[in-house]
């Protein structure tokens, strides 16, 4: 994790080839804030060199050579355009999550590849994933990256009556009294749940100086920048 799997191969790729690369992300935030970060690294705006493509939105020009896609953008790329004309690599990212539509990618993209594309070059990059069932599937090799690893802690707070953003609160303030430094990351099921659990941290995030920052995929590109930019305040995203 951390390694520069999602900004720094795609990019690298680019000086190696002359057409396209396709990076396939699972989520919406995950493309557009991938896009963002390495067109910022190049000293540019999305829709560029680098660009990216999610259902209902798109950020891309006649000079977009790399373009960061959602699985079902490239399910349909591939059904519109089955030979993937000018694309010379596809990078599928975070393939542990292992949806549907990116196992169907795959398996359409290796068809491809055993056909009429042999010079297409896949890359299937996770931080997590077992790679050796996948890379006896697409019969290459392995490339590791070992980053610098952390101390991981695990607490289960038990099972409680109480509403979600309640346990969130009475977690955030078990980490304060833990006396935690840095910046603290909430993972909730959805935009409302979101919503409602920075609602109910206000006063604590008050108390204790915490600035509370909201991320989710509906949010506009400004506001997702500012719950992940460094800031001069603690965060609770």
């Amino acid at each position: 994790p951390g390694a520069g799997k999602t900004t720094r191969v795609p990019s690298a790729l680019l000086q190696i080839i002359r057409g396209h690369v396709i990076v396939l992300e699972p989520r919406r935030i995950a493309a557009r804030m991938a896009a963002r970060r390495v067109a910022e690294e190049l000293g540019e705006r999305t829709g560029e060199t680098v660009g990216y493509q999610v259902r209902f939105e798109e950020s891309a020009g006649p000079r977009t050579r790399l373009r960061f896609v959602t699985e079902g953008v490239l399910t349909r790329r591939l059904l519109s355009d089955p030979e993937l004309r000018g694309v010379d690599i596809v990078d599928l990212d975070e393939f542990h999550e292992r949806h549907l539509d990116g196992d169907l990618a795959l398996a359409l993209l290796r068809r491809l590849q055993q056909s009429s594309r042999p010079d297409l070059r896949l890359i299937v990059m996770s931080a997590t994933l077992d790679a050796g069932a996948i890379a006896a599937y697409l019969q290459c090799a392995v490339v590791r990256s070992e980053g610098r690893l952390f101390d991981v802690a695990i607490r289960y707070s038990g099972h409680s009556a109480a509403p979600l953003e309640q346990q969130v609160v009475s977690a955030v303030e078990a980490f304060l009294q833990d006396g935690v430094d840095g910046d603290i990351l909430v993972f909730l099921p959805g935009s409302a749940e979101i919503r409602r659990a920075a609602k109910a941290c206000e006063g604590v995030a008050r108390r204790v100086g915490l600035l509370i920052l909201p991320l989710h995929g509906d949010l506009s590109p400004e506001e997702q920048d500012r719950a992940v930019r460094p800031a001069a305040q603690r965060k609770l995203i």
